[in-house]
């Protein structure tokens, strides 16, 4: 179990940020890895807060190549005990048939249409009407 944490993730012109906190005050950095596909990423920075000793800005720069139609999942890691830290995703080009994201588009959508529906039912079907 790693002593690491992320939060406050973002991506912010094509870079990925998140805040690392460890468990203890240490004086140097951890060692940080993040793969995509199995293939670790250049140019991951992390740097030190000026106030706190165990707090540093997590920097990963999304490299434009690995940008294609789909979803590309990153995984940041602890070394070299490999223990997963965070996971982002993006999603690029056209959504898939199957994509969680657009089915729930489409449910929200006939939902709408249901609700629309059903109001004017019992609009039509009220005493007095």
């Amino acid at each position: 179990m790693s002593d690491l944490t992320i939060s406050n993730a973002r991506i912010r012109e094509g870079v990925w940020q998140g805040v690392l906190v460890a468990g203890d005050d240490r004086a140097e950095p951890p060692e940080i890895q993040v793969l995509h596909q199995t293939v670790a990423l250049d140019g991951v920075r992390l740097v030190p807060d000026s106030e706190m000793a165990n707090l540093w800005t997590l920097n990963v720069p999304i490299p434009v190549e690995l940008l294609c139609d789909g979803v590309q999942t990153f995984v940041v890691s602890s070394q070299p005990t490999g223990a997963v830290l965070a996971r982002f995703s993006i999603v690029t080009g056209q959504p898939m048939e199957d994509d969680i994201r657009a089915e729930v588009d489409m449910l929200r959508a006939e939902l709408d249409l249901l609700k629309k529906a059903f109001r004017r039912h019992c609009v039509e079907t009220a005493p007095g009407a």
